[in-house]
């Protein structure tokens, strides 16, 4: 990947860092705990919803796989797996409260997208971890051009934000009040700091890059909390 240009990349301190929103989230943590493993960080992956399990040999059982990843300079994916889906949930309490003292980086896909680029969190999402600090938006750019129906997972609840019909066409505009709405992406963030991935940027023109920075930059966010992350990286 592409070097992260967020501060707390290489800062050298513990984060726990809670992943929402839709258009890559899951691609965007693993490329992360690849790289901080890669520097020699103990990296924690887990959901507190749903993930696949990871096919990779990076899914630990219990606490002594997580240490032989770690040896190995890997990271390590903890969770509950479910047999019939394949997917992981939430790791027992127990094995998290073992080794979130340990990992010098944890990683959480907090919510779920079903591959949509853009999202609004239903009444229960996101599910954020207590002790995170960090909260990490990611959206694809691949939404804007199309419908509410087609780009937004939960489009009704998303139209109703927006003041408009679920087949509005997304655009710029709409997107940055889905992505710093507290009834979007920004839902419970509270005192965390807040960073966004505007993911797929290749699909953009310049000039459309420049209009969401603008947009964002001009609504308070720090320029240097936006990523425009392109497919590759």
């Amino acid at each position: 990947m592409a070097h992260c240009p967020f501060d707390f990349f290489s800062d050298g301190k513990k984060h726990t860092i809670c992943l929402v929103g839709g258009g890559g989230k899951t691609t965007v943590m693993y490329e992360l705990a690849a790289a901080w493993a890669a520097c020699g960080r103990r990296v924690l992956v887990l959901t507190s919803t749903h993930i696949l399990r990871p096919v990779d040999g990076s899914f630990a059982a219990d606490a002594t796989a997580v240490q032989n990843l770690w040896q190995q300079g890997r990271y390590a994916v903890i969770g509950t797996p479910e047999p019939a889906t394949g997917k992981l949930t939430a790791p027992p309490q127990f094995l998290y409260e073992a080794l979130h003292l340990q990992a010098d980086v944890i990683l959480c896909e907090a919510d779920g997208s079903r591959h949509h680029p853009c999202k609004v969190p239903a009444e229960y999402e996101p599910v954020l971890l207590p002790d995170s600090d960090i909260v990490l938006a990611v959206a694809g750019m691949d939404a804007l051009g199309n419908s509410l129906q087609q780009a937004c997972q939960r489009p009704q609840p998303a139209a109703e934000l927006l003041g408009c019909s679920a087949e509005k066409i997304l655009d710029a505009q709409m997107l940055k009040v889905l992505l710093l709405s507290e009834q979007g992406a920004r839902k419970n963030v509270g005192e965390r700091a807040y960073y966004i991935v505007l993911n797929k940027c290749d699909l953009l023109k310049a000039a459309q890059q420049e209009e969401m920075l603008r947009l964002l930059v001009g609504e308070g966010i720090d320029e240097r909390r936006i990523w425009l992350r392109e497919r590759g990286e």
